[in-house]
């Protein structure tokens, strides 16, 4: 028997680091622009059709 009446969610938050600063910042997987440091303002993920690209090192993933 199949118990998953409601579908999870196919987007995930993250918790980056920046490689420029070290700043921990949360960022969305489905982001439709450029998501910057709020620190040293350097590119943390770059928007594609569907998810992100990271261009910074992911600490945790949140569902």
């Amino acid at each position: 028997m199949n118990h998953d009446l409601i579908p999870k969610p196919i987007t995930k938050f993250y918790r980056v680091k920046c490689q420029g600063c070290g700043n921990e910042q949360t960022i969305f997987s489905a982001a439709s622009t450029r998501v910057k440091c709020l620190q040293c303002n350097r590119d943390l993920a770059a928007p594609t059709s569907s998810k992100v690209l990271l261009k910074s090192k992911v600490l945790k993933e949140f569902d």
